[in-house]
């Protein structure tokens, strides 16, 4: 009788290992799919904002471009003490503030992304682990690869390919 009980306890314990690590698995799996459509959908909307602060930065610029010459000819066409009123008067400063909101706007949506991959890799990471990892190796039914490619730059996939990252000119010019 004492047998008997303990083999299905044994057996309970094994269907219990079974489901757990099973369900760890899949639950592993789903947050990876769900995470491809995240990292799609911070990209898109990274590109879209940073595209969309650069438009009204550039649409500024060429506006006062436009305008600030009018501005000046117009208050200074028909007087003869131009030189004095120049220095007098307060006139039109072009405002690069539009340039520091890109530029931060550009800085959080890179890092939005960057964290949105690095997720991905963790999770698949945390599955893989799990897939190698004793007793859990053992009751995984579903032991099917999950591939990622992390996206990145032509510089970044070169650099890691020839292991040399001499270029530091940030404005690429030569």
């Amino acid at each position: 009788m004492i047998i008997l009980i303990c083999v299905i306890v044994v057996l309970i314990v094994l269907v219990g290992m079974y489901f757990t690590y099973n369900n760890k698995e899949v639950s592993l799996r789903k947050e990876i799919n769900a995470q491809r459509g995240k990292i799609e959908s911070v990209h898109d909307k990274m590109w879209k904002v940073i595209q969309q602060k650069a438009e009204v930065s550039e649409q500024y610029r060429e506006t006062f471009e436009k305008i600030y010459p009018e501005l000046i000819s117009g208050r200074y066409a028909n007087d003869g003490n131009n030189a004095m009123k120049w220095i007098q008067e307060a006139n039109p400063d072009f405002d690069t503030s539009l340039y520091k909101d890109l530029q931060q706007a550009i800085e959080i949506q890179r890092e939005y992304f960057n964290n949105a991959q690095t997720r991905m890799l963790d999770v698949i990471k945390e599955r893989e682990t799990l897939l190698e990892q004793y007793p859990a190796k053992w009751f995984i039914s579903n032991k099917e690869k999950i591939e990622y490619e992390v996206i990145s730059s032509t510089k970044t996939k070169s650099t890691i390919t020839t292991g040399i990252d001499d270029e530091v000119n940030v404005f690429g010019k030569k």
